[in-house]
């Protein structure tokens, strides 16, 4: 082989070697975030049904929610008695005074020994509204410990429902189950909340903060939000709340 015909096929190499150098970063980021973008799409379907049960989350007090947390299939933890680990998503409403539009979601994660879950292992959905301008900033700047750090109350149940109970009316937060088909309102105090920082990261492909994906609308919204979003909107497109 002739040294001009060495040198192009050399070249030709070291081009085909870069493009799959590049290709090999991209593939195993899509095929990393496949956990996280599961998550999100379960998220979306948890929140669909429990806005549009007769007996699931008042319209109202969606309306007038700056946050939704959105936590499918809890379990307990086998081998610690009581305890619970559940991974979902956070989306609020855009902006620093959350009005705009529902946000792209915010990974989350929550451990706790209160979450009253289903004996035999049964899985359990939450959904938790954030009521307020206080309790949303207080989820964007780390993890809580709720009923400490914020208060959260049992939500009460049924579409045209309104939080008639002191608890409920002057708690941050409100707090659903759904196990087995049944939905209720339950208490979730004494467990930690957060944002997912390594989830967000594989999610989005890059190190992003709550207040960033929120705030300031850094990262593009993925394909498997469409269904969480599309329901929120379509059901609570604006915020009525007076809780800045």
């Amino acid at each position: 082989m002739s040294n001009k015909r060495y040198q192009v096929v050399a070249v030709r190499f070291c081009f085909s070697m870069a493009a799959i150098g590049l290709l090999f970063p991209m593939l195993a980021s899509a095929a990393d975030n496949s956990k996280e973008q599961q998550r999100v799409t379960d998220s979306g379907h948890v929140i669909q049904d429990l806005v549009n049960a007769s007996n699931g989350i008042p319209t109202n007090l969606l309306n007038h929610s700056e946050c939704v947390i959105i936590l499918p299939a809890v379990k307990k933890v086998g081998f610690i008695v009581g305890a619970s680990y559940g991974r979902g998503v956070m989306t609020c409403r855009t902006g620093k005074d959350f009005t705009g539009p529902w946000s792209a979601p915010v990974m989350m994660q929550s451990t706790g020994g209160s979450f009253g879950l289903q004996a035999g292992g049964q899985a359990t959905d939450f959904v938790i509204l954030v009521k307020n301008d206080q309790g949303a900033r207080a989820l964007l700047k780390g993890k809580l410990k709720l009923g400490a750090d914020a208060s959260i109350a049992a939500g009460p149940v049924g579409r045209d429902a309104e939080a008639s109970t002191n608890a409920a009316m002057s708690a941050e937060m409100l707090s659903y189950s759904r196990a087995q088909g049944v939905f209720a309102g339950v208490s979730l105090s004494g467990a930690t909340l957060g944002p997912d920082s390594g989830a967000n990261e594989n999610l989005y492909g890059k190190k992003v903060s709550a207040t960033e994906i929120i705030n300031d609308g850094a990262v593009e919204t993925p394909d498997s939000a469409s269904l969480l979003l599309k329901v929120l909107t379509d059901k609570s497109p604006k915020n009525l709340s007076n809780g800045k």
